[in-house]
């Protein structure tokens, strides 16, 4: 291989691009990974529902796994990658130096597009999340809410609920219908209609939603956001769908984590990502056996014979 040609190409360098590239390095694969550094839980100050790293700030999980991919010799860009052609030669944003690659695993995750609140944004990933999981444990016993963004979202309260008995649905652009209103008070959540107008922060912190001149107090809000996938290169390759271990329908790529799965935690990305890049290694192997048996075939023993006979 030459200087700028590898194995592997791990496009995102979050978890599962980072677990990803741990498993290839660890099968002695020579990998590279591209981040451009910008992870959909960036705002979180801890991340948790990961067995021994509960509570762990998420960057620095990420430092933790660039210094164990450095044992394996992975190397890590920080840059992204402009241009991707099928084959695979990836052009860096920087610079425009071009890399090569014989698979390509998409780790590149996803954002969260947030409703047009006022005060929302700033509470983002701190006292406004999306994921109870993630999140509801620390708010637990406290007044909690759940914006109405989407049909889903009374789903959305109704499992907010186990962590808090006061929980108030705030209708805004998704009011329940009268079904919903019944399962909704049958679990003792209130119901606030109206439009929420803005999110109002006292000392850094989330106090409560306006609507006009109501002022509703909560200490934490649910959202279930539209999640934006960043798969514009894989789109570009002509992706389509992966299937249960990350392999795409474009020959030689592979995804992981939020670009496929929207609803992946930490911990799931991070699986995803060592199930992918184990099921790419093994496509690797086959290869590598393909190539090896052709070459083999050169010298049979009677091209070997042959040989002999003009020596």
């Amino acid at each position: 291989m030459t200087e700028n040609s590898y194995d592997v190409l791990v496009v995102g360098g979050g978890a599962a691009g980072l677990n990803a590239a741990l498993m290839l390095g660890r099968a002695r694969r020579r990998v590279v990974v591209v981040d451009g550094g910008a992870p959909r839980n960036a705002p979180a100050e801890h991340m948790h529902g990961f067995l021994s790293r509960d509570g762990l700030p998420p960057s620095e999980l990420l430092k933790i796994g660039r210094e164990e991919l450095a044992g394996y010799g992975v190397e890590i860009l920080d840059d992204q990658v402009s241009a991707l052609e099928p084959g695979f030669t990836a052009t860096l944003a920087s610079d425009g130096r071009k890399l090569t690659a014989r698979r390509v695993l998409f780790a590149t995750g996803a954002h969260d597009d947030l409703p047009g609140i006022p005060g929302l944004r700033e509470s983002w990933g701190t006292d406004a999340v999306t994921c109870p999981y993630c999140h509801g444990y620390e708010v637990r016993d406290q007044p909690l809410g759940v914006l109405g963004t989407e049909p889903a979202s009374v789903e959305h309260a109704l499992l907010v609920r186990q962590w808090s008995p006061d929980v108030v649905y705030f209708a805004h652009t998704a009011p329940p219908s009268e079904e919903d209103r019944a399962r909704l008070d049958a679990r003792g959540i209130k119901i606030v209609d109206g439009t929420v107008t803005a999110a109002r922060r006292e000392d850094g912190h989330l106090t409560g939603l306006e609507l006009g001149a109501r002022f509703v107090p909560r200490v934490a809000l649910f959202i279930r956001t539209q999640t934006v996938a960043h798969d514009g290169l894989m789109r570009a390759l002509g992706y389509e769908e992966t299937d249960a271990m990350g392999k795409t329908n474009v020959p030689g790529v592979w995804a992981a984590g939020n670009v496929v799965d929207a609803r992946a935690t930490v911990i799931i990305a991070a699986a995803q990502g060592a199930a992918a890049a184990g099921a790419l290694n093994h496509d690797l192997v086959a290869e590598d056996v393909r190539r090896a048996v052709d070459a083999f075939g050169g010298f049979t023993a009677e091209a070997e014979r042959a040989a002999a006979a003009v020596r």
